[in-house]
């Protein structure tokens, strides 16, 4: 049956497809959705993982009891997992195992833009990147049947656009192979020194195999030309961006096999053309390759290593390169949305008690790092998830003094248990004199509201163990632990103040659940009174979308207002907090 699908849903339908009975990963966009998907077919056991290391780890494990796995993140996720990534590529699989990155070109909702085809060849794993949601159903599919073969994880690469366009995919029935027996096999999984350095010959074979089986396999297709005085090769989105400006103009080799290239067949395509253009988005990573091979080629001196590609673009570098190209662009120009906090955000209030006392804030990874966005702007870091708690600590140790009562971490409760437990655990054991702030929203909400540890509730929304923020704090060696509502301004500004001034570590849980939250009641909306409004603007320091003023006084969207009520503490004049009738 031909359907529509998402580029995410298509993996998640590979899956299914493929007989995989184990998913475990942690949401990070533009990955979250693969794993959402596959959580609605029964056959697979799906989970958040606390972490990406912990899914991967998970994911062995399944594979080491003879299933197919599946472990899905972001590429900063990968980041997390390389631990586990490089050893396992020595150790191998017992069941098929894939690895699903997603890489965000752009930086729609990331901290960097790391290109994860370098870890497929720091790792010496194969990696397949589709070009659209049919390939990411097929990909899927034939990864299982490569890992199978040659006894290794594989790579799924996926990107913002693939992960989050629609596309026909062509859907068959599920096939689940016959599980394989565990068996002890102490030289292939312990990696200890001695079975380490005899793994490593097997792995750099097996990879000259995937090389080639690559020189022939279908995913690497040369799709034939009308003009052979130009060849370009691409893979991924940029290949609809190239078939979008040239059509079939120039030939193209279309690469599906990203690692290990097919080195054969990449000379045979440069000899048939004059000239060599490389499309890739981010870094020069075939275009390296083609240049090691001795070839000639155009590359990222025209094409940016920074950013998305575009049809645009595409087709005016193509012009360059070959000016008979009758390559045209898009003519709309698409506005920009900035991110802001959502109105009745939990987190509006704390930020706004962070920036009053005027503190230096290590911020951390979640939709909580728009604190830093004015009005508010009361972040001074964001590196990756868990940093706040470790760089607090650091930066307290180092400078001593002052900085320990002027000075907090802010992470959220999902980014807490993720890696910033760990962190926390080395504030208490050195006894850092830092103050650390958990956003507790009840919900993973940067990357659309997952469950995560705290909960109470699994991937699949069914009853689980809830791990006590509080109590956690307290057993990893933190006694001053106190939980404050952001709504409340004046608490939020005693509870700062008073654990700033104490001598030794602390934790305060700012809790309230995410407005967005489809169980939370919001009292309504409340309208500004005009006659009261003397347009001091008090208001407006919180940065709520709701707030605008119109002709120098106060008005409330009330499509937008949630009446938390925040913004009426800020007005010395009671003009905010009447109800609308």
């Amino acid at each position: 049956m031909k359907t529509l699908m998402l580029g995410n849903e298509a993996v998640a339908r590979g899956l299914y497809e493929a007989g995989c009975s184990f998913v475990s990963s942690y949401p990070g966009t533009p990955s979250t959705e693969i794993t959402e998907a596959a959580a609605k077919y029964p056959e697979i056991y799906a989970e958040w993982a606390p972490n990406e290391k912990v899914a991967m780890e998970a994911a062995f494990g399944a594979s080491l009891a003879g299933r197919r796995s599946f472990c899905g993140m972001k590429h900063v996720g990968l980041n997390v997992a390389a631990d586990p990534l490089f050893t396992i590529s020595y150790t191998g699989v017992n069941g098929g195992m894939i690895i699903g990155v997603a890489d965000d070109a752009g930086m729609h909702s990331s901290q960097n833009e790391q290109d994860s085809r370098h870890y497929a060849k720091a790792a010496k794993l194969p990696m397949l990147e589709p070009a659209d949601s049919g390939e990411a159903l097929e990909f899927t599919r034939l990864a299982y049947e490569l890992s199978e073969t040659f006894d290794t994880p594989v790579i799924m690469k996926m990107c913002t656009r693939i992960s989050h366009s629609q596309s026909v995919v062509e859907t068959g029935e599920r096939e689940e192979p016959a599980p394989k027996p565990y068996e002890k096999n102490g030289a292939k999984y312990i990696m200890m020194p001695g079975n380490a350095k005899r793994r490593h010959p097997v792995v750099e074979e097996r990879l000259r195999k995937i090389a080639e089986w690559a020189e022939h396999a279908s995913v690497n297709r040369i799709e034939a030309g009308q003009d052979y005085k130009m060849g370009i090769i691409t893979s991924s989105t940029s290949y609809q961006y190239v078939k979008e400006a040239c059509g079939n103009t120039y030939p193209v080799l279309k690469l599906g096999m990203i690692w290990p290239l097919p080195e054969k067949k990449i000379r045979d395509f440069a000899k048939s053309v004059s000239v060599l253009v490389v499309v890739e988005e981010l870094d020069g990573f075939i275009e390296d390759h083609c240049r090691n091979l001795g070839l000639a080629c155009a590359g990222k001196a025209s094409f940016p290593a920074l950013d998305e590609l575009s049809q645009n673009l595409v087709s005016a570098q193509l012009m360059r390169e070959a000016p008979a190209s009758a390559g045209t662009g898009l003519e709309e120009s698409i506005p920009p949305r900035p991110p802001v906090m959502c109105a009745g955000c939990p987190h509006r209030g704390l930020f706004y008690t962070l920036k009053k006392n005027n503190l230096t804030v290590m911020g951390d990874i979640g939709c909580y790092t728009l604190g830093a966005v004015a009005p508010l702007g009361a972040m001074d870091t964001t590196i990756c998830m868990g940093a706040s708690i470790s760089s607090i600590h650091g930066f307290n140790k180092a400078v001593g003094g002052e900085s320990e009562g002027r000075t907090v971490a802010v992470i959220g409760d999902s980014t807490f248990m993720h890696s910033g437990v760990t962190g926390l655990i080395n504030m208490a054991y050195n006894e850092s004199n830092s103050t650390v702030i958990i956003l507790d929203n009840s919900i993973t909400g940067m990357t659309g509201h997952q469950q995560n540890p705290t909960t109470g509730f699994n991937l699949k929304g069914d009853p689980c163990t809830k791990i006590d923020l509080e109590s956690l704090c307290r057993a990893v060696g933190i006694s001053r632990v106190r939980v404050v509502d952001p709504y409340d301004l004046a608490a939020c500004d005693a509870a700062v103040k008073e654990e700033l001034a104490a001598k030794e570590p602390s934790v305060i849980i700012s809790r309230r659940p995410c407005a967005l939250l489809k169980y939370v009641k919001h009292p309504g909306p409340i309208s500004a009174n005009p006659d009261k409004c003397v347009g001091c603007k008090s208001c407006m320091k919180i940065g709520c979308p709701a707030i605008s003023v119109v002709d120098g006084k106060a008005v409330i969207d009330s499509t937008l207002c949630t009446g938390c009520g925040v913004c009426g503490q800020l007005c010395r004049f009671d003009a905010l907090g009447t109800a609308f009738s």
